[in-house]
């Protein structure tokens, strides 16, 4: 076998998929003839009872999980943080090329999804009825768990963008809330002559958040239609992005910290880090890790790239899948319904989740909730609005984990040298268009 196939089928196994058959993938026999499980076969799992692996970092799943064994005594919800995103994926697809060690449940956020269905390393869930749920949540994240003809996972929220800030600084330093993105580097500016160890915001590169904000712009890079994808960086809205963001790095307005490491956690707690432009899911990891800063943050609508414009991007967002390699499928299932659909779901909003459950976005009492942590404010009105706003027609790669895996390689380049953005995304995007190629895919220039 070639040196670079071993590499591949070591990181993401679609080789397997598109040159060697999905039984080769280190996955079980295709599931789409599976036998359906109704709601008494589902009961009869939960009276028999067992253990229910659960990969996730989402920090409300602990309650789900402790609510959820209290209802049903003889079942046990392990649940392990095997890191964030790519970190988790990279565990998970060793433990399924291993075929040891897979778990029963995994949070998969919704670009990834398609790639693990791609790969017939999750589950579809319609035998066990997960089809009907259709109409429980917002279109995006439904179509978002969909594949083909199968339903992959159950959404677990989504991540309409807002403008955290820190409004104990912006008072301090009289910096008026940006609502446009020239505005935003003009109040990076002001904060860094007011106290030159603040940043408006913390940015070393971040795939995500650089796919958002060209999704908000207007950017549509990737085109994908079944195996042929094409990528491209050069639009209009891509051009917004760049020339914008360009001036942040230039500038030195951005802090050169890591998000999610220690002293990040610490700069959103003494003010350092003065914004973060992220997704509706955040609440509950400020309320976690940043504690001590209760009632000096605050929520508002995300920077226009125009003036008067009303456009938002998602950010983030994850479904609760069942790899197929996993045991004990219906109480596996069982969970996943009762914390994305069923009592769950209150719990996790309860406690800062942003649901995917159209009942839950649009009531009157989740849009009045106060949030202690922002000062009393009522956050959801701005985070469902912004969810209304998300323009419509975005796609991800096929293999987006890949592409996200070299973005540091890339773009994260412009953040630590000379490299100018625009020369990052160009690199970005012949590596992946030259990996999609080795894959088996078909590339559109």
């Amino acid at each position: 076998m070639p040196k670079h196939s071993r590499r591949l089928l070591r990181g993401l196994g679609l080789v397997c998929v598109l040159g060697l058959g999905a039984t080769a993938c280190g996955g079980s026999d295709d599931d789409s003839g599976q036998k359906p499980v109704g709601a008494s076969g589902l009961q009869a799992a939960l009276k028999k009872g067992g253990t229910v692996t659960v990969w996730a970092w989402e920090p409300t799943l602990k309650q789900v999980a402790t609510d959820f064994e209290k209802k049903y005594p003889k079942v046990h919800i392990k649940l392990v943080n095997a890191g964030t995103g790519n970190d988790q994926y990279k565990a998970l697809q060793n433990a399924i090329s291993a075929e040891k060690g897979v778990p029963d449940v995994a949070q998969l956020e919704y670009y990834a999804l398609s790639q693990y269905a791609l790969t017939k390393s999750v589950t579809d869930l319609k035998a066990y009825g997960a089809d009907k749920l259709e109409g429980s949540y917002s279109p995006g994240p439904w179509n978002s768990v969909q594949a083909g003809d199968g339903v992959y996972g159950l959404p677990m929220d989504s991540g309409p963008m807002a403008l955290f800030y820190n409004k104990k600084v912006f008072d301090k330093y009289k910096i008026a809330v940006p609502t446009t993105w020239d505005e935003y580097v003009e109040a990076g500016r002001k904060l860094r002559k007011a106290d030159s160890k603040a940043y408006i915001t913390s940015d070393v590169g971040d795939a995500g958040m650089t796919t958002s904000l060209l999704w908000q712009a207007g950017s549509h890079p990737y085109t994908v239609d079944g195996t042929k994808v094409g990528i491209d960086f050069t639009d209009a809205g891509a051009k917004r992005y760049t020339n914008t963001w360009q001036k942040l790095i230039d500038e030195k307005l951005v802090s050169p910290i890591a998000g999610w490491s220690d002293d990040w956690y610490k700069g959103l707690g003494d003010g350092t880090i003065a914004t973060l432009a992220t997704g509706a899911w955040m609440p509950a990891n400020f309320a976690s890790g940043v504690k001590d800063a209760a009632g000096d943050w605050r929520v508002a609508p995300l920077p226009q790239w125009e003036k008067g414009a009303n456009s938002s991007a998602e950010n983030g967002g994850s479904s609760l899948a069942l790899p197929t390699l996993g045991k004990n499928k219906e109480l596996a299932y069982a969970f996943v319904e009762y914390a994305n659909s069923g009592a769950g779901v209150q719990t996790r909003v309860r406690n800062g989740a942003f649901p995917a459950t159209a009942e839950d976005l649009n009531s009157q009492a989740f849009q009045d909730t106060a949030f202690p942590y922002f000062g009393g404010q009522k956050a959801n009105k701005i985070f469902a609005e912004s969810a209304k706003s998300v323009p419509a027609g975005w796609k991800y790669l096929p293999y987006q984990v890949y592409s996200n895996s070299i973005f540091n390689d890339t773009v994260g380049k412009a953040y630590a040298s000379d490299t100018k953005l625009v020369d990052g995304l160009k690199s970005w995007q012949d590596k992946s268009l030259d990996y999609g190629q080795e894959q088996g895919f078909t590339i559109e220039k």
